[in-house]
């Protein structure tokens, strides 16, 4: 039986001063009041110029981020390593609008997927439609009632190919490559897309996974039909399966334009969609690869006693458990250390352009209930283990 409740396997990799920086993070990191000010007070900074990039570096950056740079995550790889667990390196620029910039990130992308290429602790590539293409171009190709002009078809051809040249390459360099769910009103055209990157990259594995967010009341049926595809085209369906980072946008939106809303109507019914996802799953382990991407500790436990009552290896690489870098340390280093493939999520990019991902992260933390609540008492309970030591 895994426990998260030991700290000192859960910090085995942080200084005093390392979990001493945490603490004071999430303590700020628990007030919404604080954060809107922070949030407002960053981006004003960063506009005009001041110099506040060392101040970020050292502080939230270093706590949520591996570096600037492919390079600059060097250490953080192998300190994750160190104690087995794998890096997914997460270029995570955001807001680009040009094709310049589009192309630019494809070739970021793929260097992630060559910097993984034959290194075991870099066991998957990721990245989000977003980051190469036009969100109205990706609204306009998921809207069954827009009629789609010749130059909108040719766009879409562009945005259709820059998919395929990540997918390829990571099928070349045999990393299996996530592509991350985005909003709802762009996720159709993402779905139809991924899937077909699977038809042509997951006959003999999964290469290519989809993302379901499991706080929308449909992807458990879609799930389902997610294996039936599987069964009749003969491939390997690779699912990342999270609750979700869009619900108070998604529900706005849905109030705003008087259609019903995706979103489960509780917390309660997310978490039982999610965990039934990963009954479905590890039932039908044939046809499916797994990556649980959660830092529900109910879930994660779920997940291991799948695995064991349907006879399956914690080293069996279809099914792999990741977290973010900065969070959740207790569930990702005590399942690693029980034998379990795990994860981190490690962003990383220019500091100035990774801060839109920065402060929806701090926005997620005060908004998920009992989140930073967890995190303050595990680090006060080993502070406290160290100092009694």
């Amino acid at each position: 039986m895994v426990s998260f409740d030991n700290t000192e396997i859960a910090f085995q990799s942080k200084t005093n001063k390392d979990l001493k920086r945490a603490y004071w993070l999430f303590k700020i990191i628990a007030s919404p009041t604080i954060v809107k000010i922070g949030k407002f007070a960053t981006n004003l900074a960063l506009k005009v110029g001041l110099p506040i990039k060392k101040s970020v570096k050292a502080t939230i950056f270093k706590q949520f981020c591996g570096g600037e740079t492919i390079e600059e995550c060097k250490p953080a790889i192998n300190l994750l390593g160190k104690f087995h667990i794998g890096t997914i390196l997460d270029y995570s620029v955001e807001g680009k609008t040009t094709d310049e910039d589009f192309d630019k990130t494809v070739e970021i992308i793929i260097s992630t997927i060559h910097r993984a290429k034959n290194d075991v602790n870099i066991p998957f590539a990721v990245f989000k439609v977003t980051g190469i293409a036009r969100f109205d171009l990706l609204e306009k190709a998921s809207d069954k009632n827009h009629s789609l002009t010749e130059i909108e078809k040719k766009e879409i051809q562009v945005i259709i190919k820059r998919i395929d040249k990540i997918a390829k390459a990571a099928f070349d360099a045999k990393v299996p490559l996530f592509i991350d769910a985005e909003e709802t009103w762009i996720q159709d055209a993402i779905d139809t897309w991924t899937f077909e990157m699977m038809l042509k990259y997951n006959k003999e594995e999964a290469i290519v996974f989809n993302t379901l967010q499991m706080y929308r009341h449909d992807r458990l049926a879609f799930l389902k039909d997610c294996l039936k595809l599987a069964k009749e085209n003969n491939v390997h369906y690779g699912i990342k399966l999270v609750r979700g980072a869009y619900m108070e946008k998604e529900r706005d939106r849905a109030l705003k334009m008087s259609y019903p809303s995706p979103i489960q109507p509780t917390k309660q019914a997310t978490d039982s969609d999610y965990n039934a996802a990963l009954e479905f799953i590890v039932q039908n382990a044939s046809s499916f690869a797994l990556c649980a991407g959660s830092h529900n500790e109910e879930s994660s436990l779920i997940l291991t006693k799948l695995l064991n009552q349907n006879g399956i290896s914690p080293r069996d690489k279809r099914f792999y458990f990741a977290q973010l870098l900065g969070m959740s340390d207790h569930i990702s280093y005590n399942l690693a250390h029980e034998g379990y493939f795990v994860a981190k999520y490690v962003p990383f990019g220019p500091i100035k352009e990774v801060m839109p991902y920065l402060l929806r992260r701090a926005d997620e933390n005060t908004s998920v209930a009992g989140q930073t609540g967890r995190e303050l008492s595990l680090i006060m309970k080993e502070l406290q283990r160290r100092k009694l030591n």
